[in-house]
């Protein structure tokens, strides 16, 4: 009796988290891809032959994702659904302790930016599915599965085309629902205040130092412990400052807006572009990555743009210089902001961002550009 409750609540509680997952991900796999490029960089796993791969891959786990959580819901294929959930579990459980113990991608994207998780929160979830996932292991007879046969084929059936269907609208257009701190509604410059702006306390951090005596011995430090202990005095030691770290030691408010800032030759328009009354932001994060057929959509919205004399712009972290091909006049505004931002703030390149003093009133795929 309890090794079948057991078995039910984990069927439950691992079905329904796997589903949740994928749901959040397929909202957004270009977001979900560009976290698989971070795992897949150098820094990281150094293995850059798969970064090109990372957006079908993202669009393949989150569908598999999905079909494997309502597959184990409905009791179909226990032994293969098994196999597969413990080989997807056992592939991000050594993704997030990589993450976690070498601190290289502080979000592991487990939930898309819907609820972001630290490293060792993403890596303690997985723990704890793993956990859920030998209890259904142990209890694979007792795998409810009193949904009729004909009733859950049909279920994956509407599973798989459900997930088609969404992935294909979320990547021709936009996703569904904006998580990130760039959505429609939201003001930049309120993003951007810092916590001792709003009385809130901030996150602290320490830099921890490495220090190597004449005997080569080594020993970790924080900078706290350096200035306390007079440790620049103890000429027998020499700090490695290549070696050097910053941890975070306390939990803040952190702006959920950062490094955004807009450059053009004259130097910082930040603040003057976000006082604009309107202004639309022509968003094209990577010329070697851009779509050319984008273009063809966005360019008459250019010249319309022009033609009313509404403000406009086209930020990318790439040279003006790499657009002329597309069609772009000397008379087209063009500044450099940072690629990461730039990805974050709307999943299409290129694609439009609209603001009116700062604040996001409206967000375009190139395939939906106004004309």
């Amino acid at each position: 009796m309890m090794k079948s409750f057991l078995t039910r609540i984990a069927q439950v509680l691992v079905g329904g988290l796997f589903i949740f997952s994928g749901l959040v991900k397929m909202n957004d796999p270009v977001g979900f891809s560009f976290k698989l490029e971070e795992y897949f960089s150098e820094e990281v796993l150094n293995l850059p032959i798969f970064e090109p791969l990372a957006l079908p891959l993202a669009i393949i786990l989150v569908a598999v994702e999905v079909l494997l959580g309502l597959a184990l819901l409905l009791g179909l294929w226990r032994r293969a659904v098994l196999l597969l959930l413990s080989g997807m579990i056992g592939f991000f459980t050594f993704l997030t302790f990589w993450s976690a113990y070498f601190n290289q991608v502080t979000d592991c994207g487990c939930f898309g930016d819907a609820i972001p998780l630290t490293p060792w929160e993403s890596f303690y979830k997985d723990v704890v599915l793993c956990g859920l996932i030998l209890i259904l292991w142990w209890g694979e007879k007792q795998i409810f599965n009193g949904v009729p046969k004909i009733t859950s084929y049909a279920l994956m059936a509407f599973g798989l085309g459900f997930s088609i269907v969404f992935t294909y609208q979320v990547m021709n257009h936009l996703p569904s629902r904006d998580f990130r701190p760039y959505a429609e509604g939201l003001s930049i410059i309120e993003g951007m205040k810092p916590a001792e702006e709003l009385g809130l306390e901030p996150p602290k951090y320490e830099v921890i130092y490495t220090m190597q005596n004449e005997a080569g011995e080594m020993t970790e430090i924080t900078s706290t412990e350096y200035i306390g202990e007079k440790w620049w005095e103890k000429t027998e030691w020499t700090m490695l400052s290549e070696l050097s770290k910053t941890v975070k030691v306390a939990e803040g408010y952190e702006p959920p807006v950062h490094d955004f800032s807009i450059m053009n030759d004259y130097g910082d328009i930040t603040d003057s572009i976000l006082a604009l009354d309107e202004v639309w932001l022509l968003v094209a994060y990577n010329h070697a990555k851009t779509s050319e057929k984008g273009w063809n959509n966005v360019l008459p919205t250019v010249e319309k743009l022009a033609g009313e004399g509404t403000p406009h712009i086209v930020l990318s972290a790439s040279m003006p210089e790499d657009f002329a091909s597309y069609g772009l006049t000397d008379q087209t505004p063009f500044a450099f902001t940072d690629e990461t931002t730039l990805k974050t703030m709307v999943r299409s390149n290129p694609g439009w961002v609209v603001l009116n003093k700062g604040s996001v009133v409206k967000k375009f795929h190139h395939n939906d550009s106004p004309r």
